[in-house]
């Protein structure tokens, strides 16, 4: 028997915290998304392997094709306003002052 994406068990689940990126996208050919997991096989479109990398929507939408926009909404997530936190200042190569 033929095993299928739709299989719980043919992904491996990514856990995200709040507020991190939860979408991961195949970066090989950037038209297959899926929400906290990622295909164990590779990625069902293209073949790839471990070319997953995890992006907001609200990443998606600055660079991402509307049929790519579209797969990430349709995994039940929202486009929303993301806070800023102390902790994703950039960081300078200047000295640190004290």
């Amino acid at each position: 028997m033929l095993s299928t994406m739709s299989d719980s068990s043919a992904y491996w689940s990514v856990e995200c915290s709040p507020g991190e990126p939860d979408l991961f996208v195949c970066m090989d050919c950037l038209d297959e998304v899926f929400r906290a997991k990622v295909p164990i096989q590779g990625c069902p479109g293209c073949g790839a392997v471990s070319t997953f990398e995890a992006f907001a929507l609200n990443s998606l939408v600055e660079w991402g094709t509307p049929e790519l926009i579209a797969k990430a909404q349709a995994t039940g997530v929202q486009l929303h306003a993301t806070p800023v936190s102390a902790d994703s200042t950039a960081l300078t190569d200047g000295p640190l002052t004290t």
